[in-house]
């Protein structure tokens, strides 16, 4: 249920993103943001997670930086991956990382504390 709840939350937070940001467009339906969610969650769960790992002498000499270049790369690698997602520009994707990020954050405590 977590874990529908996660997919759920991101999907949300990728539309918001997507009508806040001019440079992150999805084309196609709902199922569609369902989809880059799924494999955002997915890329971020393997992926991201060795990475951070990897960098975390950077991420304490920056305080925490490093960790945005992170997930932008994440989010950029999920677009490459899905042909829904478009993102130009590397700061427009640095922006939706930072967004999709709070938001789906935001998402999952709401609806964590509820259930």
């Amino acid at each position: 249920m977590r874990l529908l709840i996660k997919i759920v939350a991101i999907a949300a937070a990728v539309w918001v993103t997507t009508l806040i940001v001019p440079g992150i467009e999805v084309s196609g339906s709902v199922l569609n943001y369902l989809g880059i969610a799924l494999i955002l969650a997915i890329v971020n769960a393997s992926l991201g997670t060795l990475l951070k790992v990897l960098t975390l002498p950077l991420a304490l000499l920056s305080l925490g930086i490093s960790m945005l270049v992170v997930n932008t790369a994440m989010l950029l690698l999920t677009a490459r991956i899905s042909d829904s997602l478009t993102i130009t520009g590397f700061w427009n994707a640095f922006i939706g990382a930072i967004l999709i990020s709070i938001i789906s954050s935001l998402i999952t405590q709401v609806t964590s504390k509820t259930l």
